[in-house]
């Protein structure tokens, strides 16, 4: 086996400067799934039945359609059908593609979040006179915040990978770099390696931040 190690060795810190750009498209995408992710959850729970459907038919397309194909319809697609859009960034656009896509199951997380809180502590908030809005505000929602969290990690977690499809593109990230990197070399299976292991290592690191907050979270319930 021909392994070259100082190759492999000294592409960690060439990766490592596209760790940033690899980071803001993950907590960008994040923050806009987590928004839209619990509109649509409150759409799920609406007496309104048109509003449930649009939830549905929400869910339904994101999580039915791959990552790729939104990214392509949204940056190349979108400016044929409203000029508006022409010169949309790169980073913008796969920003809008993965939120949109992880909101779709991060919907389905806050939902069953919100379920899995006691029925009966609610019932117990409205024989007390409690209004609606703060039986949610103080019970159902800070329970169904810790019950989500796991969930909701993993999916920052899948997110993070996700990123690498930026490079279609024209963004240069992490795999992106690593591209570049294993063309001008020929050494694919080092390049690779390197990249894989780079990721493993944010997500160690994300991973065991969240463990952190989850046993500060959950510190009063034990």
């Amino acid at each position: 086996m021909n392994f070259d190690w100082k190759y492999f060795i000294n592409a960690f810190p060439a990766l490592a400067k596209y760790i940033p750009v690899t980071l803001l498209l993950a907590v960008l995408a994040m923050v806009l799934a987590i928004i839209l992710g619990g509109l649509i959850t409150l759409l799920q729970f609406s007496r309104y039945r048109p509003l449930r459907w649009f939830a549905a038919v929400y869910v339904s397309f994101f999580r039915g359609m791959p990552a790729l194909v939104q990214l392509f319809l949204i940056y190349y697609g979108l400016p044929q059908l409203f000029p508006i859009f022409k010169g949309l960034p790169a980073l913008i656009a796969t920003v809008i593609g993965l939120g949109f896509k992880q909101s779709a199951y991060l919907s389905e997380v806050f939902r069953a979040a919100v379920n899995s809180v006691d029925k009966g502590q609610v019932e117990a908030g409205w024989a007390l006179h409690i209004t609606s809005f703060k039986i949610f505000r103080y019970v159902v929602l800070p329970q169904a915040f810790i019950n989500a969290l796991p969930a909701t990690g993993n999916t920052f977690v899948g997110l993070l990978k996700e990123t690498s499809l930026a490079f279609t593109l024209g963004i240069t990230e992490i795999f992106a770099e690593g591209k570049m990197l294993a063309g001008d070399s020929f050494k694919y299976f080092e390049t690779y390696l390197a990249v894989g292991l780079t990721y493993w290592a944010l997500i160690i690191i994300y991973s065991w931040a969240q463990s952190g907050v989850e046993r500060l979270l959950t510190r009063p319930y034990r």
